[in-house]
């Protein structure tokens, strides 16, 4: 099976990696990795599909979820907890499952990836429900632990989707929605933490900020719902009022606290010049989204 697989194959250009000078490999590397936004260009039709499920799965107190296992379990799990600071989700709105656990974010845990079982049983601990959507994450496409998920899932009624990096993977098969991005053959064969992981960060960034976007967590190009949870995020979240209202630091810095810390709501605040209750009243009419609530 793996020789079959382009993330399995030797890269042509890179023959003679041993023989090569540290720059010789920067710029090998380098142009290799130049080939995978173009591949993931040829998927933005099923990217968008999946990234409109996510979506409606929001919008119905859903959650995201992504599955996998080792490069790609992290990467899962890197795009979930970062989507807290930027779009103030709970940690539950967006989660990210590796097999064997969290443990294995930093020490592989063998022979965790090639269990069905496994991957069902980590679905059934976060009380799946039909209203949450699955995500398999897998560059060689044929991981055990994804694809039993997402057999688990669609048992449920649950939306699945998967992303791969070989075309015709077997893990499409089982999903609803399938994105496979052919990064090709890796500069060093089969480490798919290069390309491949490359290619699958690209995707999950995509997915993520677009359905966060999608349900009102941007005003302009303007994270509005930044968690301040450090002084560098206040100072950004007092700078994000300042550029969506056009007002200096001073009166930024009052309405935030004025907000009780929501920049949204301090932002609505100032365009519509209202208290902070017909603030909050407008935010919640039009579900959060701010160009809506100053209309």
């Amino acid at each position: 099976m793996l020789e079959k697989l382009a993330t399995e194959t030797r890269n042509p250009n890179t023959m003679q990696l041993d023989e090569m000078s540290p720059r010789e490999i920067l710029i090998a590397m380098n142009q290799e990795d130049k080939t995978v936004p173009e591949t993931i260009e040829n998927e933005i039709d099923s990217i968008e599909k999946v990234v409109k499920a996510v979506i409606h799965s929001f919008n119905n107190d859903g959650r995201l979820i992504y599955v996998g296992a080792g490069t790609s379990g992290r990467l899962g799990i890197l795009d979930a907890v970062e989507c807290v600071p930027t779009f103030g989700v709970s940690p539950s709105k967006v989660q990210g499952l590796i097999a064997g656990g969290m443990k294995a974010f930093t020490v592989a845990v063998e022979g965790a990836e090639d269990s069905a079982a496994l991957g069902a049983e980590d679905l059934k601990a976060i009380n799946l429900t039909e209203n949450d959507i699955v995500i398999g994450l897998a560059a060689s496409g044929r991981t055990p632990y994804v694809i039993g998920a997402l057999n688990y899932a669609k048992k449920l009624n649950v939306k699945t989707a998967s992303i791969s990096c070989n075309k015709n993977a077997e893990m499409s098969k089982h999903a609803d929605m399938a994105i496979e991005i052919e990064t090709g053959p890796e500069v060093l064969t089969g480490s798919t933490r290069l390309k491949a992981g490359t290619g699958q960060k690209l995707v999950l960034n995509m997915i993520s900020t677009a359905a966060m976007i999608g349900i009102g967590k941007a005003y302009e190009n303007l994270m509005v719902d930044v968690q301040a949870t450090n002084e560098k995020l206040v100072e950004r979240s007092k700078r994000i009022i300042m550029e969506a209202t056009g007002v200096d630091y001073e009166t930024a810095a009052s309405y935030y606290e004025q907000a009780q810390h929501h920049v949204k709501t301090a932002i609505v605040m100032i365009l519509l010049q209202c208290s902070y209750n017909e603030a909050v009243e407008k935010l919640t009419e039009s579900n959060g989204f701010v160009r809506q609530s100053i209309k």
